[in-house]
């Protein structure tokens, strides 16, 4: 038996694939560690390596997190279908995104409001300034 295109069985087995990777690596967590060092530059470089590792466990996290939601979307019968507008999520965004939780079209004026706030914040910070 072949499965359709857009078949949920297909992304559950995707995403169950790309949990199982985003946990082993979250599990390494080494390059969090803090050293101190006689030579100021070693530490620099260090703490630089250091906040590196922490935005990548943190970018890592959140996509776990979005992927379970899609594992718990596929469970209820909701996957595919856009959290925000409840239209259908077009199957090529899904290709690309399986964990996608907005259609395109929502995402896009999610990305903008974000935008806009962090203009905004900038701006009142350099107006206090």
């Amino acid at each position: 038996m072949t499965t359709a295109p857009g078949d949920p069985r297909e992304f559950k087995k995707l995403l169950d694939r790309k949990e199982a990777e985003l946990s082993r690596s979250l599990q390494k967590r080494d390059g969090i560690t803090i050293e101190k060092s006689p030579d100021q530059m070693d530490e620099i470089q260090s703490a630089s390596e250091r906040d590196l590792a922490i935005r990548n466990v943190d970018r890592e996290s959140t996509l776990l997190r979005d992927v379970r939601a899609a594992l718990l979307r596929i469970e209820d019968g909701s996957f595919g279908t856009c959290i925000q507008c409840e239209w259908a999520i077009s199957p090529k965004r899904l290709a690309a995104v399986p964990w996608a939780p907005l259609c395109i079209e929502c995402q896009e004026a999610a990305d903008r409001d974000k935008y806009e706030a962090t203009e905004s914040l900038i701006d009142s910070l350099v107006k206090v300034a």
